[in-house]
């Protein structure tokens, strides 16, 4: 087994770098018709984001990072329901945004969206004219036959389907496929599915044959990519990632949004159309509000209308029994995922230090840490299991295991606790430029929320009690603790993080607040102008940070230039 799985490293690895290759042969080249897509279109959750978004599209075109003659759009959320999100579990990525999240690779350095439109590069060539529905907070590899392509050429909609453990099903969409009669293991296979289940349990899994046993092939080298391989005694299941709707049935969608106006419900692109579809659809899905986040009057019947515009068109599936399927949305998988000793990072092509000054030699063993565009003094030290992006650290920084630093500049001494996060942003409040820093516990829940503040000791800070950290920052439990709505109490809108003139004061900071609490000793906040991380997004300088990540960009390529001379 352990021999199958090292040969499916090997292929994906090949099939990944063949496609890195072509997509650097494009950036910064105009596209012939039909060779690439003709848009893309980034979907940011209000206006700031989209500004954003607009902004960094601009500098990656000024910069040649993207293929040319293409149109690149971003669409802001209407009023009312949100579809776009801001990456609360991974909240490097909220000011500026998942796609543009950095992976560590590349010169200059790939961020998520390139990354995508780089495994996608075969896709355009081989579709119908429609559209590509996809997340930016995951990757999928896939190997195929040398002379295979996937097609997206059916009416209705095509998905992606990736062999994985039943545990991982419970979290994505499972498809139930029809009975299939073939006699050998083939590496993509095109199937139609009888019905979708979103985020099933594994009873339903098995109730309604979604389950597939060993001994369907002649040999399996399947892995689940966010789990341990499959073994070959395992049942699994097929799991959904990206799909492709055709130019008819968007249409059929659009009339029906048109005709509905706006949208005051919660609308899941996953598991309310695809659960529509196929022949094996029912209605029952329509009720249940388990994976919503937030519940809406007329959700159910929304939902209702959309299975009866949808019912009876078909479900093709695109099986890639040679792919794996990884999510990186949350910090603990970011961190695992960029420093860990995983099968992403030698299919990708991860590297330890990624367009970075740090003279210091990586680790060896299976944990490494991870720095992506960045300055660090030789005298600093970073742990296992760290990830540092767009920072400068200082001599005397010590960064411990398992934390995400971002946007920070540390030039005095400092230490940063195990597990923690800590995130600079540029601000601009009444006209001046500002700073603040976010920082906690890397497993921290920012999502959770009570509804009343003698609730809020049920919150926790860095694995403490809210209400004792409050206690230890001198902070009173009044409303005004809170920003934006005060029925939902959380750590995103809690107003402890301090807005400093600079950049460095701001780090220094809000570290003595964290280390307040792991000490267990008092440090006031009272004399700060303090903010959440709700209004850090609200205030937020795009520009400024763009700037400060490309000073730093400026500072790597002198000093590489200024190594070539001295060294030839």
């Amino acid at each position: 087994m352990a021999a199958a799985n090292a040969l499916l490293g090997v292929a994906l690895r090949e099939a990944t770098q063949r496609k890195l290759q072509r997509f650097s042969e494009l950036r910064g080249k105009p596209v012939a018709a039909g060779k690439f897509w003709d848009i893309v279109a980034i979907t940011a959750a209000d206006e700031k984001q989209e500004l954003a978004y607009k902004q960094q599209l601009s500098e990656k075109l000024k910069k040649k990072e993207l293929p040319l003659g293409v149109q690149y759009h971003v669409f802001v959320d209407p009023a009312g329901a949100k579809i776009g999100g801001y990456s609360q579990r991974l909240p490097n990525a909220s000011a500026l945004g998942k796609i543009f999240t950095a992976l560590p690779f590349g010169n200059p350095i790939y961020q998520m969206l390139e990354l995508k439109l780089a495994m996608y590069i075969d896709f355009p060539s081989h579709m119908k004219p429609g559209i590509l529905v996809t997340c930016a907070d995951d990757i999928e590899l896939y190997s195929v036959g040398e002379c295979e392509f996937i097609r997206f050429d059916k009416p209705g909609f095509t998905a992606l389907a990736h062999p994985s453990s039943l545990t991982v099903g419970t979290t994505h969409g499972v498809f139930v496929l029809e009975p299939f009669n073939y006699l050998e293991y083939k590496d993509l296979e095109y199937r139609c599915c009888h019905r979708f289940l979103h985020k099933p349990s594994i009873e339903q899994m098995h109730h309604f044959n979604a389950v597939c046993r060993p001994g369907n092939f002649s040999h399996q080298d399947m892995a689940g990519g966010d789990t341990t391989p499959l073994k070959l005694e395992s049942e699994y299941v097929y799991t959904d990632s990206l799909f492709y709707m055709d130019h008819k049935t968007a249409k059929k969608l659009l009339a029906f949004y048109e005709k509905i106006g706006t949208l005051n419900c919660e609308i899941d692109a996953y598991g309310d159309f695809l659960q529509a579809l196929g022949p094996g659809a029912t209605v029952e899905y329509t009720r249940n509000t388990s994976n919503v986040t937030k519940e809406e009057a007329e959700l159910t019947d929304i939902r209702q209308r959309i299975f009866h515009l949808l019912k009876g068109t078909s479900l093709n599936v695109v099986v890639l029994n040679k792919s794996k399927f990884y999510h990186i949305g949350t910090t603990e998988e970011y961190l695992f995922h960029f420093t860990s000793d995983s099968s992403l990072k030698s299919e990708l092509g991860l590297q330890s230090i990624a367009f970075s000054i740090f003279s210091t030699t990586p680790k060896c063993s299976g944990n490494t840490s991870c720095i992506i565009q960045s300055l660090l003094d030789s005298g600093c030290s970073v742990a296992t299991g760290s990830v540092v992006e767009y920072s400068r650290l200082g001599p005397n920084v010590s960064v411990g295991e398992n934390c995400i630093v971002s946007g920070c500049s540390v030039i005095t001494e400092a230490v940063l606790p195990a597990d923690s996060f800590v995130c600079s942003l540029s601000l601009k409040m009444n006209g001046y430029l500002k700073y603040s820093t976010m920082a906690f516990g890397v497993q921290d829940n920012l999502k959770r929320n009570v509804k009343t503040l003698s609730d809020i000791k049920l919150l926790q800070f860095f694995g403490v009690c809210f209400l004792s950290c409050l206690n230890i920052w001198n902070l009173k439990v009044t409303e005004e603790l809170f920003s934006g709505n005060k029925t939902c109490l959380s750590l995103w809108n809690a107003r402890i993080f301090p807005a400093c003139s600079s950049l460095s004061d701001s780090v220094t900071t809000s570290l003595k607040m964290l280390n307040a609490v792991q000490n267990k000793s008092a440090f006031s906040l009272n004399k700060y102008k303090l903010l959440s991380i709700e209004e850090m997004l609200i205030y937020k300088d795009v520009e400024d940070m763009i700037t400060y990540r490309e000073q730093i960009f400026l500072e790597i390529t002198l000093n590489r230039k200024q190594f070539d001379l001295e060294a030839s």
